[in-house]
């Protein structure tokens, strides 16, 4: 019988600002033991936890890819299960039954989607005008539709089937929040976003409507933490954009502030960052002293610092109740990993 794979594909555009870095994974029983000296044994656990004292980014990379391809496996093993039950009771083939559920359930790809798309990214199109990519963007748009249009087939019969369960459990980073931390939701939340982030990225940018939609469809059952981690070799202007965010907060304008400058990100100059704190209001002489004072430059580095022991390498990384989240990743990413963990808070 045909199998058919729904794990993720080849990403076709970039989700996060990043450097680049290489990752490497395998996996033992956390209490066997994995070597002696003498008389004395040391367990996997330890030896994983020195490893993340000695190479934070790498340790983090390789526990969230063994964990994703775990459940990359166990998703697509679901997935052809429930196909086959579901077309063995229609007494219709695999093939031809996910055919037909998917093409019930596709939206079709119209020129203003294709338009839209284009403009939304016009920096990756290489100057090349609407014409010239708008066959390209149009197949790539209705391979995605297709893959939505299976998600959604496979998530309905997943959630008619309550026989099935996952009990993998997520590597979870051990994420600090501070009390002076920029926050839009109740400490009673049972669920926390941390997100790191830097003003000057575009999938920073991009990920934060996707943030707000979050927070409008699940109210107080969550709440947004922002950490400063401005990627200073490819964003050179980030840095003191952060430190202008604090000098924001002291007149406890910080989220208006955030908001403008990501609405403004090809405005970021000092004298920017001191206009934008006019145009929301502010007493510009406090925030212009407070911004070439400096003074809030060692709360950026801490976040830098505070990121760099978590194995942070690119913006945005968010983490869901410590379970991380790479990229300008689709809502229903975070929707799905939020509801798993409302679930989880029962």
């Amino acid at each position: 019988m045909a199998k058919f794979s729904f794990t993720a594909g080849a990403a076709v555009l970039l989700l996060a600002c990043t450097p680049g870095v290489q990752e490497t994974a395998s996996a033992q029983n956390p209490s066997e033991v994995g070597g002696r000296v003498g008389d004395r044994t040391f367990t996997i656990q330890q030896l994983d936890d020195r490893w993340r004292e000695l190479d934070p980014t790498q340790h983090a990379q390789a526990t969230d890819l063994l964990y994703e391809g775990r459940r990359a496996a166990l998703d697509d093993i679901i997935a052809n299960l429930v196909l086959e039950k579901a077309a063995a009771a229609k007494g219709t083939p695999v093939p031809e039954y996910l055919e037909a559920e998917t093409q019930a359930r596709l939206t079709p790809v119209t020129d203003n989607a294709v338009a839209a798309f284009y403009a939304e990214n016009r920096g990756q199109m290489q100057g090349r005008p609407l014409e010239a990519m708008s066959g390209a963007i149009r197949q790539f748009l209705e391979e995605r539709a297709v893959e939505e249009a299976r998600n959604r087939l496979i998530a309905e019969l997943r959630a008619a089937d309550p026989s099935i369960s996952v009990l993998l459990e997520p590597p979870r980073r051990p994420v600090q929040i501070a009390d002076t931390d920029p926050v839009l939701g109740p400490a009673s939340a049972p669920v926390t976003i941390v997100e790191y982030s830097d003003f000057q990225c575009p999938f920073c940018a991009r990920v934060a409507p996707t943030l707000k939609q979050l927070r409008e469809t699940y109210g107080d059952r969550i709440r947004i933490v922002w950490k400063d981690f401005p990627l200073t070799q490819i964003h050179p202007q980030a840095f003191k954009a952060s430190e202008a965010g604090w000098c924001a907060d002291e007149q406890d304008k910080y989220w208006e502030y955030h908001d403008r400058l990501f609405e403004n990100q090809q405005a970021l100059t000092d004298a920017d960052l001191k206009r934008h704190a006019a145009g929301l209001g502010l007493d510009t002489r406090r925030f212009d002293e407070c911004l070439d004072s400096s003074r809030h430059a060692e709360r950026v580095r801490a976040g830098l610092g505070e990121g760099a022991r978590l194995g942070i390498t690119s913006t945005p990384t968010l983490f869901i109740n410590g379970r991380t989240v790479a990229g300008a990743q689709p809502y229903e990413v975070f929707s799905r990993i939020i509801d798993e963990e409302l679930a989880r808070a029962r």
